[in-house]
């Protein structure tokens, strides 16, 4: 990296904290090339994501610029989930979150609300009330008690508390969506303004244990020797309309999150299950993208519009995918036909330029208490390509249809892009891709898509290509919305939105609002660029929230099933090496844990960062990245979502 030029840095400047689970506070300053760190005890009540005024002290930390912090600008988070513990008459809240470097302390009367009250062992949700002093505890009052400390329920709920999503429905919103739900009964005035597809073959094809079907699939050859093929979305906003109750908790929401065992909808389930949901053998109303397409994948023709469905198969991805293995079902010909136009629409997405970061996925079986008994990867087969296909289909054709008609009225319009890499992370990208054996060129204007995509056809099968594509995966920019087009750098798309899963996503809600106002030549409010890049933002911050509530509740469950076999031998990968140890992953659970140093035996190890490994003073054994090892499991730390491993061989 180049360094960056500067003689005398600002000594006061402002930024955004970041501070670790040691209570290290970290800000970036413009004009240096390290983050200025500041100590535990120079903090003066900043948490992490503040935003915060700050001092250069004349003190270096290993070259490390330090300093502290003079003023706290703007809270990010007020509120916390954590363990209740009680002391001396006191309560005190031992957040989950590790980078909260102080425990929150509160009197019995604010440990107490809506009836209920918290006492030892209880997982709480907490919010900061007071913290002026630096070297006491921030005061605390309780807004919920979540459950019992370890309950299945509890930590699942905290998990996504603690990130400020919400969980519960407000009454007004429930009693909207209620009322939509006794009247789902489509008018014949209704039918009427709509395009009827409830006599062509069509289908949903989602997971086994899908409940919400958003999308669907017609196909029907037509007499020429092309295809029309539907891509039929949810109309969920034909019930949700603008201004409405359900559609301000909508927007609150951003989208619907995953977690291991549960969703948390966007919508209510009357309207995510039942009303706007494609349920097999009910007329639905839908917004749809049909194409007229040939053999060779071609769109020859497109058309958006309202029009009502009636889904003849309700199939899970398993049973799709048995279709098209092996060949016994009374819709084969349709799914082989779109398999074979879903394979030339991947190839010629490919031949443009995208790239596959793809990876297997992580699976839990869990008991009836919510135990994990089983940890595995799913893998992605030609069905989910398939779905995947049409959808990127029908995102690019809105994307493209809406920025056209754009270019002559002005309107806003709702973007999904994804940046080129920044040249730091690529450079470092390419350091860790030689060190473990493989090469990726890089130039003064970055990488080119093509030795990228050289890259992962090398590292295609091997042990190292999930670690290289995690590394590149985070080298990239994020894919986010915006109301400026800048394309798409991961799909090679020029235009590409988000219209598929509205009952889901709320930007895909505002996009079906954007395609429907312009095929009916709504009119075009003043000042709504404003408004709508605001949208983008808060959805594309929920967006981020809600993969880290995922991840968090697949860690929590990949500790709790290792929690149960301390002891037990696996194969791993070695995935992260420091100075302190060795990061290992189970080859068949993705759990990942901590060998640490003094836990390796016979020598003495040192790092080698050059080399991405350690290596034995005596012995010269090396641990480098992406080896192979059998490790046992030591330790599991719920509290902490912490594995550590021993490494045998």
């Amino acid at each position: 990296m180049t360094p960056k030029k500067h003689s005398d840095p600002a000594k006061t400047f402002t930024g955004i904290i970041s501070i670790n689970s040691k209570g290290t506070g970290f800000v970036e300053h413009g004009e240096l090339d390290e983050d200025v760190e500041i100590a535990n005890t120079d903090l003066a009540t900043a948490l992490h994501g503040d935003e915060v005024v700050v001092e250069l002290l004349p003190k270096m930390n290993k070259n490390r610029k330090t300093g502290k912090v003079l003023k706290v600008n703007a809270r990010a988070k007020m509120k916390f989930v954590g363990r209740i513990e009680e002391e001396s008459n006191m309560l005190f809240l031992v957040p989950d979150d590790k980078r909260l470097y102080r425990d929150i302390v509160m009197s019995p009367a604010d440990a107490q609300a809506n009836g209920q009250s918290a006492k030892q062992g209880d997982k709480a949700y907490v919010e900061i009330v007071s913290w002026d002093d630096p070297t006491k505890s921030p005061r605390g009052k309780l807004i919920e008690v979540v459950g019992r400390h370890g309950d299945h329920n509890a930590e699942m709920r905290g998990i996504v508390l603690e990130r400020g999503l919400a969980y519960d429905y407000p009454l007004p919103v429930v009693r909207e969506a209620e009322e939509i739900g006794k009247n789902k009964t489509i008018s014949a005035e209704e039918r009427s303004k709509r395009r009827d597809f409830s006599l062509v073959p069509t289908f949903t094809i989602d997971p086994v244990d899908a409940k919400d079907f958003d999308d669907a699939i017609s196909f029907k050859p037509l007499p020429d020797g092309t295809y029309e093929i539907g891509v039929h979305i949810a109309d969920v906003s034909h019930y949700v309309r603008e201004g409405t109750a359900l559609d301000q908790e909508a927007r609150k929401r951003g989208l619907s999150v995953y977690l291991v065992d549960r969703t948390i909808p966007m919508l209510p389930e009357v309207l995510s299950n039942d009303v706007c949901s494609l349920n097999p053998k009910e007329d639905k109303c839908t917004f749809s993208a049909v194409f007229m397409m040939n053999d060779k994948g071609d769109v020859l023709d497109r058309w958006f519009g309202k029009t009502i469905i009636n889904s003849w198969r309700r199939f899970t991805y398993e049973e799709a995918q048995e279709v098209l293995d092996n060949t016994r079902d009374e819709y084969t010909k349709e799914l082989k036909k779109l398999n074979e136009i879903a394979k030339k629409l991947r190839a010629k997405k490919e031949a443009e330029g995208a790239i596959d970061f793809e990876q297997d996925e992580v699976k839990f079986q869990l008991d009836e208490t919510g135990r994990p008994i089983r940890v595995f990867k799913k893998s992605r087969k030609d069905i989910h390509k398939l779905v995947e296909e049409f959808m990127l289909l029908a995102n690019r054709e809105v994307a493209h249809f809406m920025w056209k008609a754009n270019e002559k009225n002005k309107g806003a319009f709702l973007y999904r892009i994804h940046d080129t890499p920044v040249k730091e992370k690529i450079d470092d990208l390419a350091m860790f891709v030689r060190a473990l054996g493989f090469d990726l060129p890089v130039t003064k204007k970055g990488v080119a898509v093509k030795d990228l995509k050289a890259l992962f056809d090398q590292i295609s099968g091997t042990e190292s290509e999930p670690l290289i594509k995690t590394a590149a995966i985070r080298s990239m920019a994020k894919a986010v919305y915006s109301t400026q087009n800048i394309g798409h750098y991961g799909l090679a798309f020029e235009y590409y939105t988000h219209f598929t899963s509205p009952i889901r996503r709320y930007a895909d809600l505002v996009v079906h609002r954007f395609l429907q106002r312009e095929l009916t030549e709504g009119k075009i409010p003043s000042g709504e660029i404003s408004k709508f890049q605001k949208i983008a933002e808060d959805n594309s911050e929920k967006e981020i929230k809600a993969s880290e509530a995922e991840r968090a509740s697949i860690k929590y469950k990949q500790v709790e099933y290792m929690s149960e076999r301390i002891g037990q031998e696996f194969d791993g990968t070695i995935t992260g090496v420091t100075e302190w140890g060795i990061y290992v992953e189970d080859k068949e659970t993705k759990c990942e844990g901590m060998a640490r140093l003094v836990t390796l035996k016979g020598d003495y190890y040192i790092f080698d960062a050059k080399k991405y490994a350690i290596i034995g003073e005596k012995t010269k054994k090396k641990y480098a990245l992406g080896d192979t090892v059998k490790f046992k499991v030591a330790a599991a730390d719920l509290e902490r979502r912490t594995l550590d491993y021993e490494v045998l061989s």
